[in-house]
C-alpha cells in the first residue's frame, strides 16, 4: 500500500490479517488484545500514516450528524487583517454548511508543525493556513498534500510548496502607497519591513524599491529597517529622526508599525503630516482611532479569508480537481488620510 495514501482501520485488518475491532481495541491500548499483537497493529498504522478520527468517534454514539470541518491555522489573534480573514472563511464555510477547527501557530515553526499534525490525526477535510515567521522547512506542509489533504495558504504563502494560495497584490499595494507619498513631496522614504523570508515582505520592499526609481529617487539602505510591530518602531524610530539628512515620510509593512512611528515623530515634536507622512499597510480598526487618522493600504481581509475558503470547499466537493493548484490575487486600494499631505 502507497504510504502517502490515508488508510482506515479495515485496510490495516486485511493487511494483518485480524478483524477490525480487533485493530480498534489494540489503538485504544486494550488489555484484552496481547501487548506484542497491539505493537504490531500500532507500529503499523504509524509506518501508514493512519491516526484515529477523534470527531468521529465523538460523534459516533450521538444522532447528530457529523460536521464537515476546515482546519484554520492563524500566526496571531492580535492581528486585526488576521481575524477579517478568519471572519470571512467562517463566512464562506458556513454558507456551504461547514465548520472551522482554528488554532494560532504564535509565528512559532514547531506549534505550526503539532497543528498540522492535530488537524490530520483529527482528519479535517482540509486546512487553510498562513505560515508562522519562523518557519523554514516545509515538510509538514508537503506531508499533508502527499496524504491527499487539501491546502490553501493566505497571505504569507509557502513558496516550498506547490498548493494553492490566496494573497493581496502586497507589490502594487506598496507601490502604489510610496508614489502617493512621492507625489505629495517627500523625497527621502524609510521603510519598515518584516523578514524578507516571506514572500509578502520582499513583494512590498520590491514595489516600495521600484516607485522611487520609476520617480528618479536612489534607494537608500540607511532608510530601511527590519520592523513590524509598534514596540520595535518606537525603539528604532528616533535614530532615523536624529539624521541630518532624516526620512521625511515612512512607508511601513503594518498599521501598528506605522502607529508606532507616528507617535515617536509627535513625541520627539514632529508634526504629522506637515514634518514626516506616514503609511501603513491593513486599514484595521487603528488606522481610524489614532490622531491623525492614518493613510494606509487596505488589504480586504475578509474576501481573502471567502476566496480562501471557496477554493478549499471546491476542491474538497471535487469542483476543483485536488492536485490542480489555484492562485488568486486580491486587489487593494490606498485610502488617504490626515497622516500623508
Amino acid at each position: 500500500m502507497n504510504n502517502s495514501t490515508p488508510i482506515t482501520m479495515k485496510d490495516i485488518a486485511q493487511a494483518l490479517g485480524v478483524s477490525v475491532a480487533t485493530v480498534s481495541r489494540a489503538l485504544k491500548d486494550s488489555p484484552r488484545i496481547s501487548a506484542e499483537r497491539r505493537e504490531l497493529i500500532k507500529a503499523y498504522a504509524r509506518e501508514h500514516n493512519f491516526y484515529p478520527n477523534m470527531i468521529a468517534e465523538s460523534l459516533r454514539n450521538t444522532r447528530l450528524k457529523p460536521l464537515h470541518v476546515i482546519g484554520v491555522i492563524v500566526p496571531q489573534f492580535t492581528h486585526f487583517y488576521f481575524m477579517s480573514i478568519l471572519s470571512g472563511i467562517e463566512q464562506e464555510a458556513a454558507t456551504h454548511g461547514y465548520r472551522l477547527m482554528v488554532a494560532q501557530s504564535d509565528e512559532q515553526y514547531q506549534r505550526e508543525v503539532a497543528i498540522c499534525q492535530s488537524f490530520f490525526e483529527n482528519k479535517v477535510c482540509g486546512i487553510i493556513v498562513s505560515q508562522a515567521k519562523d518557519t523554514s522547512r516545509y515538510e509538514h506542509f508537503q506531508r499533508l498534500i502527499d496524504c491527499g489533504v487539501p491546502l490553501v495558504f493566505y497571505d504569507r504563502i509557502c513558496t516550498g510548496v506547490d498548493a494553492s494560495r490566496v494573497v493581496v497584490d502586497d507589490y502594487l499595494g506598496a507601490y502604489n502607497a510610496v508614489k502617493h507619498l512621492i507625489e505629495t513631496g517627500c523625497k527621502r522614504i524609510a521603510f519598515y519591513g518584516a523578514s524578507m523570508k516571506l514572500e509578502i515582505s520582499k513583494n512590498r520592499y520590491n514595489g516600495y524599491r521600484d516607485a522611487l526609481l520609476k520617480h528618479g529617487l536612489t534607494p537608500d539602505d540607511r532608510y530601511v529597517r527590519y520592523c513590524d510591530n509598534r514596540a520595535d518602531a518606537e525603539l528604532i524610530t528616533p535614530e532615523l529622526l536624529r539624521m541630518d539628512d532624516r526620512p521625511d515620510a515612512f512607508f511601513a509593512v503594518n498599521d501598528d508599525t506605522a502607529i508606532g512611528i507616528m507617535y515617536t515623530a509627535k513625541r520627539m515634536g514632529l508634526h504629522v503630516p506637515d514634518d514626516v507622512s506616514v503609511c501603513g499597510f491593513t486599514n484595521g480598526q487603528r488606522a481610524v482611532s489614532c490622531d491623525p487618522m492614518l493613510t494606509t493600504v487596505e488589504q480586504r481581509g475578509h474576501v481573502v479569508g471567502e476566496e480562501a475558503a471557496n477554493i478549499l470547499i471546491n476542491k474538497v466537493e471535487g469542483v476543483i480537481p485536488i492536485d490542480k493548484v489555484e492562485k488568486r490575487v486580491v486587489r487593494t486600494r490606498l485610502i488617504i488620510r490626515g497622516s500623508t499631505r
